[in-house]
C-alpha cells in the first residue's frame, strides 16, 4: 500500500497494491457447499412434502431441520472467520446499508437460521414423544406443530435467495468475466439441488421406496444440468478474453487440470449413472453411494471455480 498526504487539502491519497495469489481459498469454498446443504435440504424436504404424505418419510420433519442447523451454522461461522476484522459484521445489523448484496444476503441468512432453529426445536419434541412427554412438553408439542407448517412456507422462499445471493457478490467482483451473475445463480441453485438431494438420501434408508426414487431424480437431473452447464463454459470461453484465460488453468496440463475433471466425474458424471441406475432398481446401496460422490465433487468443483479467476494477473 502506498500513501501519501496533499497538503492542500489535508486529503490522504491511498493506492492498493493488487495481491498476489488466491484470497478466496477453502473457506469460502466450505461456506458455499455448506450453504447448499443448508438450503437445498429445505428446498428439496418441501417438494418431497407435497408429494407425499409424512409418514411416508418419518424422520423428515426433524432431521430435516437438523440438517439445515448444522450446515447453515458451518456457513456463517466460516463467513465470520473469514473477515480480517470479525466484529464489522454487527454494523451490517446495527447501521445496515441495504444497497449492498452482503448486507441484504447476511439478514436473510439470520432470519432464515431463526427459523430454522425454531423449526428443529418443534421438530425435535414431535420426533422424541417420550422425552416431550417426560418433561411436560407433549401438549407444547402438539400445540406448536401448527405453528412449524406456518412458518415452513417463509422458510422455503428464504432458502432460495440465501442460496443465490452468494452469486451476485462473486458477480459483483471486478474483472472476474468468469463469475457471470446469470450462470453462477443458476450453478448455486444446481448446487442446492444436488447438496440437498444428497443429504436427505443418506437419512433416508427408512423412507417408501417411491420417495427415494424421487431423490434419485433429483439428484439425477440436477447434476446433469449443472454438468452442462460446467461443459458449456469449458468449451465456449472464447467470447471472453479473460474468460478463456482463466479456463487455460483447467485445460490440458493447467494446474487445476486434474482437480476440475476429478471433481467432474465423481460429482457429476458417476452420481448421473448411478441415479439413473437406481430409479429402476431402488438399490439403496448406490443410492448412498451417488450421494456421497456427489457432495465430494461439488466441494471440488466449487473449489476449482473460485479459485481458477483469482489466478489471472488483473493488471
Amino acid at each position: 500500500m502506498v500513501e501519501h498526504g496533499i497538503d492542500a487539502t489535508h486529503a490522504i491519497v491511498t493506492m492498493d497494491v493488487a495481491l498476489p495469489g488466491i484470497i478466496w481459498g477453502w473457506m469460502i469454498t466450505l461456506n458455499m457447499w455448506a450453504k447448499s446443504i443448508g438450503t437445498g435440504v429445505v428446498l428439496i424436504g418441501a417438494f418431497l412434502l407435497y408429494r407425499h404424505k409424512k409418514e411416508e418419510m418419518p424422520n423428515l420433519r426433524w432431521m430435516m431441520p437438523l440438517i439445515a442447523f448444522i450446515f447453515l451454522n458451518i456457513f456463517l461461522l466460516f463467513t465470520l472467520l473469514d473477515l480480517h476484522q470479525p466484529y464489522r459484521m454487527i454494523n451490517i445489523f446495527l447501521h445496515p446499508n441495504w444497497t449492498s448484496a452482503i448486507t441484504v444476503g447476511a439478514w436473510m441468512a439470520s432470519l432464515y437460521t431463526g427459523l430454522i432453529t425454531v423449526m428443529m426445536l418443534i421438530g425435535g419434541l414431535d420426533a422424541f414423544p417420550d422425552f416431550a412427554r417426560h418433561n411436560g412438553l407433549a401438549k407444547m408439542g402438539r400445540k406448536n406443530s401448527a405453528f412449524y407448517e406456518k412458518i415452513f412456507p417463509f422458510v422455503v422462499f428464504l432458502a432460495i435467495p440465501v442460496t443465490l445471493y452468494t452469486a451476485i457478490i462473486m458477480a459483483e467482483s471486478s474483472a472476474r468475466d468468469l463469475w457471470q451473475a446469470p450462470t453462477e445463480m443458476m450453478q448455486m441453485l444446481l448446487a442446492a439441488f444436488m447438496a440437498g438431494s444428497a443429504a436427505l438420501i443418506l437419512i433416508s434408508d427408512s423412507w417408501s421406496k417411491e420417495s427415494r426414487k424421487d431423490l434419485a431424480l433429483i439428484l439425477t437431473m440436477a447434476v446433469f444440468f449443472s454438468f452442462m452447464m460446467y461443459m458449456g463454459e469449458y468449451f465456449f470461453s472464447f467470447k471472453s478474453a479473460e474468460a478463456e484465460a482463466t479456463l487455460v488453468y483447467v485445460h490440458a496440463g493447467g494446474a487445476y487440470n486434474i482437480e476440475f475433471w476429478l471433481a467432474m466425474a465423481l460429482g457429476f458424471i458417476a452420481p448421473f449413472f448411478l441415479g439413473a441406475s437406481v430409479m429402476k432398481s431402488d438399490n439403496k446401496t448406490l443410492l448412498r453411494f451417488a450421494a456421497i460422490l456427489a457432495l465430494v465433487g461439488l466441494y471440488l468443483a466449487k473449489d476449482v471455480w473460485l479459485k481458477i479467476p483469482q489466478m489471472l494477473p488483473l493488471s
